[in-house]
């Protein structure tokens, strides 16, 4: 499945599987939303307490756990660590803000498109931007460092994690909260999200799936093998949308999203820009956790500690649209990125270092 051919089915089968889930009960244009499905989990883990998201998805686990068994079967499981991890914790908190002030992960924006939320073409133009940014980066020298091999038993931990998750939301203790109403309320019967989210997972761990990759791989290399998933998901949930009756265009009323056009823009740049220094979008993250990489489980910790800020402040936009909050965040996070770009940028850094060195001669 390395041909494009591959990547072109793989696509086609994650987005028919994301219209089926919304079908059988997922929320509108989110068969899958990485960002929203770590949001609901953080929830349901008592992380927030926002009680219309609260949830633990399987879908987060079938995804790590299929990819998990896909690595180990193809002999690509190994545990690597080590390569900037903290800024790769505070990268993942930026990531999830950006998401949750569009009210998507890349994803779920593909998905909003297939479904006919015009607001998402916005979010897909800022994705692209925040992407060209990040690779003109890369071309000046960006690099996180390497990253080292490490302990066998580091690279488990992550999908044992996810099997302790698993066993949490069929017990259901006290402690683990389920919303009653809201988006966390509406989701596919367990076994089926945790089926679709096993499927998804082992697709994109074969194909190295990455919504993020398309895009900087073309700009970079004219490669279009990862864009051309992208485009396979598209296609295919808009089929999908359009067999089941679900297609609704339009701005207004879209479900799970707001029409604050500046703000989808903007939201996304901030999640194109870190998912190309990070190396992949959330769901790649995702992919490579369960591969064994421990800098993207640190990732990964990091949306999920976002998605709970982002809540308990009041960064998280709405249906009504954007907070006071989150905007002030962004543009935080937007400083963030560039601090964190120049600086881990080899060429940018020597070329201040010796304009430096001329003016402190003169």
């Amino acid at each position: 499945m390395k041909d494009k051919k591959g990547i072109i089915i793989a696509g086609g089968m994650v987005g028919i599987i994301a219209v089926l889930l919304v079908y059988f009960g997922n929320p509108a244009n989110m068969g899958f939303c990485i960002a929203c499905f770590l949001r609901d989990t953080a929830g349901g883990l008592g992380l927030h307490r926002a009680d219309v998201v609260q949830y633990i998805r399987p879908e987060i686990i079938g995804l790590v756990l299929g990819a998990f068994l896909f690595a180990l079967k193809n002999k690509e499981f190994k545990s690597r660590g080590g390569s900037s991890p903290f800024t790769r914790f505070v990268l993942g908190i930026v990531m999830m803000i950006g998401a949750l002030i569009f009210l998507g992960c890349p994803l779920r924006m593909i998905l909003r498109i297939a479904g006919g939320d015009l607001n998402a073409l916005l979010g897909l133009a800022g994705f692209v931007s925040g992407i060209y940014v990040g690779v003109l980066f890369l071309n000046k020298g960006f690099s996180l460092k390497r990253s080292y091999n490490i302990s066998k038993i580091e690279g488990y931990i992550f999908p044992a994690l996810n099997v302790g998750v698993l066993l949490l939301l069929l017990l259901a203790p006290a402690f683990i909260f389920f919303s009653e109403k809201g988006p966390g309320s509406m989701h596919a019967p367990l076994w089926l999200s945790l089926a679709g989210g096993l499927i998804v997972g082992a697709l994109a761990q074969k194909t190295r799936m990455c919504t993020a990759g398309g895009t900087r791989d073309l700009i970079l290399f004219k490669d279009t093998y990862l864009l051309s998933g992208f485009i396979a998901i598209l296609v295919f949930a808009l089929l999908g949308n359009l067999a089941f009756g679900f297609f609704k265009i339009g701005f207004a009323d879209q479900p799970v999203a707001h029409t604050d056009g500046l703000w989808n823009f903007l939201g996304m740049v901030l999640v194109g820009w870190a998912a190309v220094l990070l190396g992949g979008c959330p769901l790649r993250q995702l992919i490579l956790s369960a591969e064994g990489n421990t800098d993207s489980v640190i990732t990964v910790m990091g949306l999920l500690v976002g998605a709970a800020l982002a809540h308990n402040f009041g960064l998280a936009s709405s249906a009504a649209g954007v907070t006071s909050n989150g905007k002030i965040a962004a543009l935080i996070c937007f400083v963030f990125l560039g601090l964190v770009s120049y600086l881990n940028s080899e060429d940018l850094v020597k070329k201040g270092s010796i304009s430096l060195t001329k003016a402190n001669a003169k």
